[in-house]
């Protein structure tokens, strides 16, 4: 399982979901998936330019009978 750090990420920022899709131009659907861990395909790339972070920053592999 994929488990993404978003929410975290943007608490640490003091982001709003609005403040992402208003200054990265990705839809307000994918970055709210996203922020609730519900989202399967989105542009990393773009989000993690905007977040100025590493993909590894932003996503995780945890292992999900732990």
């Amino acid at each position: 399982m994929i488990k993404c750090h978003l929410s975290a990420i943007m608490g640490a920022k003091r982001l709003k979901i609005a403040d992402v899709v208003r200054e990265s131009g990705i839809n307000r659907n994918t970055i709210t998936r996203l922020y609730h861990e519900s989202n399967n395909r989105i542009d990393f790339d773009t989000l993690c330019k905007y977040l100025e972070c590493d993909i590894s920053d932003l996503l995780e592999i945890v292992d999900e009978d732990a």
